[in-house]
């Protein structure tokens, strides 16, 4: 029984250790958990951090046998104290992230994390009722009595254990990331080998004409939605399969928000996205996207058999597929078009794999004063537009972990060594990090837009790559280009002269 009852203490106490550090690593989510679970914004603010402290302190107190008992009093009231507040929001419909452990783990309080609690209470009770009589092996005291030997032997175990535990943890993480590579490799091998845009590879998606599964899931402000809920107005439903670290997903949101305001008499829009609530929160403020729903981890995308984001799927007003699944922004762009009726989405397709080119003009008419922008270059400095007024200046909206940007990396490479006469100047208006941007070994210029498209937004760019020539004066000179062939082209043609 010593034995067993040791085992608890050091459960509990790596417990609360991890749960403590997690949650003053990120005080800002701790607080904002603590008030989606309906806590007061004015106790939450210290509440938030004398929850990490006091489980800190109940980790450190679980240890000694002097202390084992009161800690365990006190762990046995935390986790009561866990399940009243999960079991009070779960009964009125509410899921808000648990925050449980920080940014390690934050999922949406469910069924799984109220069992959790549950399992550890009882073991917290189990430790208070037991530990009247004997608490268990007293720790230092055993650890006094072993041999130099023993320690070490015990020691090389221990870090053994965690040697492997992180090994095998980061051998999952690993296995899932190249799973979805594999996945958006075969997508851009099937675009390369004619599978026409706007169709799915055969393995992905529902058929046309099957009911479609049901769900049940919480929206960013905690509230429970369900597929019966979207579909109570009797109108079409168009499912976004999403991800906030999603680069191709950030090319299809501004488009999708925009669907969501001008046509929400038509049809309704949701997003279903993976990650916690704060990782969507900033990607939803960007853009202004509404009825984002979040999955615990993919069991929606299982359902509807999606393999990869951004992904897509129409559902009639009778709740049954009304389209078959689109994958990445053009086949959506098509699916659109084609299923729905609404052409603001239509008339992007790939060609030659040279990227998405447009069937009609879109963006700023030429003629019109290119909106100005300040941002910051790979070494910090401020850029202005406004700076490089005086001569045709070419803006490239680009993306380095774009496929297409990529494919069309080394033709930009040999332009920018060899430029047409009269050719324009580049300036780049990227994302992404300062490193992957230097990686790519182009000599132009390169700016950062934080947001990933909001400059590009200001032109109509929705995408990467695609590029609009600004004349001398600072006006826009060219429809937008979109795709490497007109890009490139674009950058080959002599600025015309000002009026």
């Amino acid at each position: 029984m010593d034995i067993i009852l040791l085992v608890i203490r050091l459960l509990l106490s790596a417990v609360f250790l991890v749960a403590g550090i997690a949650k003053l690593g990120d005080l800002t989510g701790s607080r904002q958990a603590l008030r989606d679970f309906g806590v007061p914004a004015l106790v939450a603010q210290p509440a938030g951090v004398l929850l990490p402290l006091t489980e800190l302190a109940v980790a450190v107190a679980l240890i000694p046998t002097i202390s084992t008992w009161w800690a365990a009093v006190v762990s046995l009231g935390l986790f009561l104290l866990f399940v009243a507040g999960i079991s009070y929001n779960l009964a009125r419909g509410r899921t808000p992230d648990c925050h449980c452990f920080g940014q390690l783990h934050s999922t949406p309080a469910g069924p799984s994390t109220l069992i959790r609690n549950l399992v550890l209470a009882a073991l917290a009770a189990s430790l208070v009722v037991l530990g009247r009589k004997s608490v268990g092996i007293d720790l230092f005291g055993w650890f006094g009595q072993l041999s130099l030997r023993d320690l070490l032997e015990l020691i090389g175990t221990m870090m053994g254990l965690v040697a492997l535990s992180v090994t095998l943890w980061l051998l999952f993480h690993v296995l899932r990331q190249q799973g979805r590579l594999l996945l958006r490799l075969e997508a851009m091998e099937a675009g390369l080998t004619g599978t026409p845009s706007g169709t799915s590879l055969p393995t992905a998606g529902l058929p046309v004409g099957v009911p479609a599964p049901s769900f049940r899931l919480p929206d960013m402000a905690g509230a429970t939605r369900t597929l019966e809920d979207l579909l109570a107005l009797g109108k079409p439903v168009l499912l976004l399969f999403a991800s906030p670290n999603c680069g191709p997903c950030e090319a299809i949101f501004p488009e999708m928000s925009r669907l969501q305001r001008d046509h929400a008499k038509e049809l309704t829009v949701a997003v279903i996205s993976q990650g916690s609530k704060q990782a969507n929160q900033k990607k939803v403020a960007v853009h202004g996207m509404a009825q984002v729903l979040l999955q615990e981890k993919y069991e929606v995308q299982t359902a509807y058999q999606v393999t990869g984001t951004p992904s897509l799927v129409l559902i009639r007003p009778d709740g049954t597929i009304g389209s078959r699944l689109a994958q990445g922004a053009d086949a959506i762009r098509g699916i659109l078009g084609s299923s729905t009726g609404f052409p603001v989405l239509a008339g992007s397709s790939s060609r030659n794999g040279h990227g998405p080119q447009a069937a009609s003009p879109t963006g700023l008419a030429p003629g019109a004063q290119a909106p100005d922008f300040s941002l910051p270059d790979l070494s910090g400095k401020t850029v202005r537009l406004s700076d490089w007024l005086g001569s045709p200046t070419l803006l490239l909206f680009w993306r380095p972990g774009c496929g297409y940007c990529q494919r069309m990396l080394p033709a930009l490479q040999a332009w920018e060594a060899d430029p047409p006469s009269h050719a324009p100047r580049l300036l780049l208006i990227s994302s992404e990090s300062v490193q992957a941007n230097q990686a790519m070994g182009l000599h132009s210029p390169i700016v950062l837009d934080p947001s990933g498209m909001s400059v590009g937004m200001k032109y109509g760019a929705t995408g990467t790559p695609m590029a609009v020539l600004v004349d001398a004066e600072g006006r826009v000179a060219s429809e937008l280009a979109t795709g490497a062939e007109a890009v490139l082209a674009l950058a080959g043609v002599q600025a015309p002269s000002p009026a």
